[in-house]
């Protein structure tokens, strides 16, 4: 009798699966980028479109509050008609309206823009990821993978800030809209040549009054959070607000739980390593989104230094987070996630910590320090969370289980800036300092958030194998 020995996957397939890594990461390349390289260049379009702090953080969180919405909505459509081509449909719609932000003549104009580049982006990193996760099935491979994935977010830190001030010092904030025009060019004939079709095993309906109620509540509770100090916590609009914002809630959750294909599948938040990592995600982006815009406005209005020097002061905080990123993946594929979270959580809480009493002549040694501290901690905590979230699921469910965590990212995002906004809004300069230590208190607190999400993990190898010697 003989015995067949399965012959391992051929080098060309691997050398395959981690080519639609790379085109795929470039999606999450390009949303960082132009998430980092807007942030830099606020100032400048304040004063080209003459606006201030609460304005621009319409011109952020348009874009985010609208990305947050729709990305469960995109991961179903693309589990039910394809990723491929979701995924290509959202780098044209991304693509078309940076144009539109290129070229607003008002305010309004950017901020409409900005919001369909939203929808977009809706389209481009749960899709992404759960081509990733179908091209990469083995967990520890997939891992590792996860760990390049959240890596790439680290390098758009870097390239953002610092293309972003060296364009506006060259060629105006309008530029920075007009850099994503070739990055989109390529991606999509990346696409076009590498990335196979997928779909979900089975197609899932649509729930539109699920996405209606979830689209009204997140766009309240932020719009609360930056007309808020306007308004009057008290005002009757304020008052109006929450009622919306509460009905809304409860509405969607109502709607949620009696339907058979809900657009957000709430049993999952039952699963204690999911609802964790939802909750890190929060966190996470929270700190990041508030100490991206408070150091942006300390720097290039009480310091008065340029979106060139501003891009440069945010290298470390990109450094920690590129090399920390695929560490981050070795250490979840080897231990699980509960290690890196923890990392993530006193590294996060350091940073913010160090510029709890950040004066207007704080040593520019201490600020880089912090910020530092606070790219590490963002480059350890992504890749427990993703890994996760996607973890223990059938590839099937990878789209929307990726969208919700995406979704919780964006509502991190946008409560970071509105929350950092509403502190130092219509502050002069001269207070700037003062007016900002709450905020870096929040990233404090933050940290400290993901340490309890890194102490109540039970589950630290239920998405990998144990680790193994190849001696």
């Amino acid at each position: 009798m003989t015995t067949t020995i399965a012959a391992a996957p051929p080098a060309s397939d691997a050398r395959r699966r981690w080519t639609v890594l790379a085109v795929c990461a470039l999606s999450m390349f390009l949303v960082g980028l132009d998430t980092t390289i807007v942030n830099v260049g606020l100032p400048a379009i304040g004063s080209g479109l003459g606006t201030g702090t609460r304005g621009l953080e319409w011109v952020v969180d348009a874009y985010t509050v609208v990305l947050a919405s729709l990305l469960i909505v995109s991961g179903a459509l693309a589990d039910r008609f394809g990723r491929r081509r979701v995924f290509r449909c959202g780098l044209l719609v991304f693509g078309a309206a940076s144009l539109a932000c290129a070229v607003a003549p008002s305010l309004g104009v950017l901020v409409a823009a900005r919001a369909v580049q939203g929808i977009g982006a809706s389209m481009l990193s749960p899709v992404a990821l759960a081509i990733v996760v179908a091209a990469l099935p083995d967990p520890r491979e997939r891992a590792r993978a996860i760990g390049i994935w959240a890596s790439v977010f680290g390098l758009s830190l870097a390239a953002g800030p610092v293309t972003g001030g060296a364009l506006i010092a060259a060629l105006g904030w309008r530029s920075v809209f007009w850099i994503n025009a070739p990055v989109v060019v390529v991606a999509l004939v990346l696409v076009a040549r590498y990335v196979p079709e997928s779909h979900g095993e089975r197609a899932r309906r649509l729930d539109p009054p699920g996405q209606a109620l979830l689209t009204v509540a997140l766009c309240t509770v932020v719009g609360l959070l930056i007309e808020g100090p306007r308004l009057g916590w008290a005002s009757p609009w304020a008052v109006a607000g929450y009622a919306l914002a509460a009905l809304a809630t409860a509405g969607f959750v109502r709607v949620e739980l009696h339907r058979d294909e809900p657009l957000m599948d709430l049993g999952l938040f039952r699963r204690p390593p999911f609802a964790a990592a939802a909750l890190g995600a929060v966190a996470v982006f929270t700190a990041l989104s508030a100490a991206l815009l408070l150091n942006t406005l300390y720097l290039q209005h009480a310091r008065g230094w340029t979106p060139l020097a501003t891009g440069l002061a945010t290298l470390p905080m990109a450094l920690g987070a590129t090399v920390c990123a695929p560490w981050s993946g070795t250490l979840v594929g080897r231990h699980g996630p509960r290690l890196p979270l923890l990392l993530a959580g006193a590294f996060t809480a350091a940073g913010g910590l160090g510029l709890a009493v950040l004066g207007p002549d704080t040593v520019t040694p201490l600020l880089v320090l912090a910020l530092l501290l606070i790219g590490i901690g963002f480059g350890f905590a992504n890749a427990p969370i993703t890994n996760t979230a996607v973890g223990g699921l059938p590839p099937s469910r990878a789209g929307v289980a990726g969208a919700i965590t995406s979704t919780a990212r964006q509502l991190g995002s946008a409560v970071g800036i509105a929350v950092a906004g509403a502190l130092v809004s219509g502050t002069d300069p001269a207070d700037l300092a003062r007016a900002s230590r709450p905020g870096w208190l929040l990233v404090a607190a933050c940290g400290l958030l993901l340490l309890g999400v890194a102490r109540s993990s039970r589950t630290p190898r239920t998405t990998t194998p144990p680790a193994r010697s190849d001696g």
